[in-house]
Parts: C-alpha cells; structure tokens; sequence
C-alpha cells in the first residue's frame, strides 16, 4: 500500500471520504495530536484501527465529529452541566464521556455502556469530518505505547505502507491529548487532564473531580495505561532535586561513548547548559511544554542513545496534563537507568 501525504484540499477531502466509506483508516490532523480514523459504525473498520496499532483491546476509542453533528442518537443522555461545557469549550481539546449502549461499533467502548465524543477545532480535522459527516473513531495515529505524533511524518514513520492517506494539517498547536471528562454522573470527572484543566471545567460545572484508576481496573479513558508516549531510546527520570545524580549519570553515559541528552524545562537547562550538555528544551510555560514536548521526544529517539528527563518545577494549569504525559514516557517515575 502507498501511503500518501495531503494538505487539505478537495481533492484530498474526496479521496479521505472514499477510504472511510470503504472500511479504510485515515491519519488525520487535530489541534491535539494527530488521530488515527476509521467509520465508528463500522466494525471491521474499528477493528483495524486496534490491529494497526497493537492496541489492547480493552483500551477505549474516542469518536470525532464536527461542529454541526448532531449526537443526540448517539448517547442516551447529557446531563446539563454538559451543555454548559460544551457551550464553554467547544470545538476544541475537551472529550465528553456519555451514556451510550449499542449507538456505534462496540468496539469503539470495548463493551462499556458509555461513548466519548470529541468536536477538534483543527480546520483539516472539522473540513474532514463535514465530508464523510460520520462519527470518526481515532485514537493518536502512533504504534501503542510510542510517542504521540504532533506531524504528518510523525504517522509517516510509523505507519508507511499501513494506510492509504494522511490529512496534513501542519504542526499541532496543543501538542498533548485531549483532556477526557467523564459526564455520566451529577458532578464531571477527568479521566485524563490535558490543556482543559480542572479549574477551568469547575468555572464552569460548579465542581470538578479528577479520577484516580484502581490496580486492575478496566480502562475507561485512552492514556491511562502504566506506560505510554515512549520514544525509542534508553530513558531516565529525576526529580528537580536530583540534578547531580542526573548529570553523574549523563558522564557515565558520554564515558561509554553514548550520546546522552537531557530534556528539561528551559530554567533548569540553563543551570546543566553551564556544563556544555546536549539538551532538549520543553519551554518555559505550561503551554510550551505541552505543544514541545511530544516533538522533543520524537527527537530524542533519532538523536540520543540515552534520553535523561529533568522533573519541571513549574505547576498548576496545563501541568498536571504535561506531568502525566511527561511521567509515563518515562516508565511513570521508573526507568531501565534507576531499577
């Protein structure tokens, strides 16, 4: 199969609608990460979705659509506060867990009664959704448990000869997945923040919890597996506080012959730059960290032989969806370097 990569026009748009009516997936751009999409309604087509990526079967989809979808006959209720979120919110990076038994592919909720939505504000991403007007199911277009992809080579690398098209909208602004709200019961619940944070949800609902998973538990939001977002290299994790143990390893690294890097926020990297070290900048505010961090860690994997993570000092807002992202692309905290 050749895979091509389209800028959006209506040539692409035609051939994007073509794929998804015939069962194929298509890579498509978001403000988030790019997704990998396939007809919510059609199983098969679902199914392929899992099978291109390796995804366990018991991780949940989200189904895209666009502004003007209507998905009243895809859930069975929306609680109140969830029309004033949806008011407040989008399009943009915000998905809403419903209700919902037997309205799409029972693939796309691997068996549980309730389906995320998601309205992206991407320009490629709502022109594609208007073409085929379907719900999209599509999770992040990379190889489970790899880095997201905020380009269109990003898929490219992963997927070449996998998947017939990939909408390429351009670098994503948001560059972190979006937050997951759970809307099925009185108050919201995040089952994944991201750049729609807790306080900005509660400003609006009144109140805002953020759900913590039991060992053992179904997944009930995508991202919430152990490890996820990985490049390819050898990783390590340190707190701010453990910079000396941090660059005592970087040494060992370089002794060996490797070439280690560090990814820090751009305050602590310029404190490590004072030692000439390779570094990798995440940004100075949340924003930056979260649109630089995936691209960085693509990076990393085609540049280091030993990718050495800095924890970011810098909290509130978008950092708990950066801290999340950025943890479990390092083993949560654990790594090959420190066990």
């Amino acid at each position: 199969m050749i895979t091509e990569i389209l800028s959006l026009s209506q040539e692409a748009l035609e051939k994007a609608e073509r794929y998804i009516l015939a069962g194929e997936v298509v890579a498509f751009h978001t403000e988030t990460v790019y997704g990998l999409g396939a007809n919510a309604l059609n199983d098969k087509a679902v199914q392929k979705i899992f099978s291109l990526k390796g995804r366990p079967a018991d991780n949940p989809l989200i189904a895209h659509v666009h502004s003007g979808f209507n998905i009243g006959p895809l859930v069975d209720f929306i609680p109140e506060y969830a029309v004033a979120l949806q008011r407040a919110f989008l399009p943009g990076p915000l998905t809403m867990v419903y209700p919902s038994t037997a309205k799409v592919s029972s693939f796309v909720s691997c068996g549980l009664n309730t389906l995320a939505i998601r309205v992206p504000s991407s320009k490629t991403a709502q022109k594609f959704l208007k073409k085929v007007d379907l719900p999209i199911a599509a999770p992040s277009a990379n190889r489970s448990k790899h880095v997201s992809p905020v380009t269109a080579k990003h898929v490219f690398d992963d997927f070449n000869g996998e998947i017939p098209l990939i909408l390429d909208g351009g670098d994503c602004d948001g560059g972190i997945e979006s937050t997951v709200l759970d809307c099925t019961g009185k108050d919201p619940v995040i089952l994944r923040e991201g750049l729609i944070t807790r306080e900005m949800i509660a400003g609006v609902a009144g109140r805002c919890f953020v759900y913590e998973r039991r060992a053992g538990e179904k997944p009930k939001s995508p991202g919430m597996a152990y490890k996820h977002y990985a490049p390819k290299c050898r990783t390590a994790y340190f707190t701010f506080g453990e910079q000396e143990k941090a660059m005592r390893l970087y040494r060992e690294e370089e002794e060996r012959g490797g070439k280690p890097y560090f990814l820090a926020e751009n305050g602590i990297a310029e404190k490590l730059a004072v030692n000439g070290s390779n570094i990798f900048l995440l940004g100075r505010t949340g924003e930056e960290m979260a649109r630089n961090l995936y691209a960085q860690l693509r990076r990393a994997e085609q540049e280091a032989t030993l990718l050495i993570g800095i924890e970011p000092t810098l909290r509130g807002g978008v950092m708990a969806g950066v801290l999340n992202r950025l943890t479990r692309a390092f083993g949560i905290g654990a790594s090959e370097e420190r066990k």
